[in-house]
């Protein structure tokens, strides 16, 4: 059985910093990718890796979040730095080539 669980989400003050770890379990596929969804907004990629380490970003987010992958501990980050309010989402983790989802973790930017 395949499982996705997120961790490392919370509240920041804008211009902080966070990490998300996305740990998988069971047999998937490397490409991995971040999406998030604000309130009354539709989901949206973040940022994409393939199985090569290849990376792609939301221009909203370009230079400013780092996605990247430690295979030895089956686990995908999110690097996020100087948060803005409008970065306040559930991000979620996914596996694109497969298409599972974790269950979100919450990102709040506020002072």
């Amino acid at each position: 059985q395949v499982q996705l669980v997120e961790s490392g989400g919370g509240l920041v003050q804008p211009g902080g910093s966070l990490r998300l770890s996305c740990v998988i379990s069971g047999s998937i596929d490397s490409r991995m990718a971040w999406h998030r969804q604000a309130p009354g907004k539709q989901r949206e990629l973040v940022a994409r890796i393939t199985s090569y380490g290849t990376t792609i970003y939301a221009d909203s987010v370009k230079d400013r979040f780092t996605i990247s992958k430690d295979n030895a501990k089956n686990t995908v980050y999110l690097q996020m730095n100087s948060l803005k309010p409008e970065d306040t989402a559930v991000y979620y983790c996914n596996n694109w080539g497969m298409g599972y989802w974790g269950q979100g973790t919450q990102v709040t930017v506020s002072s």
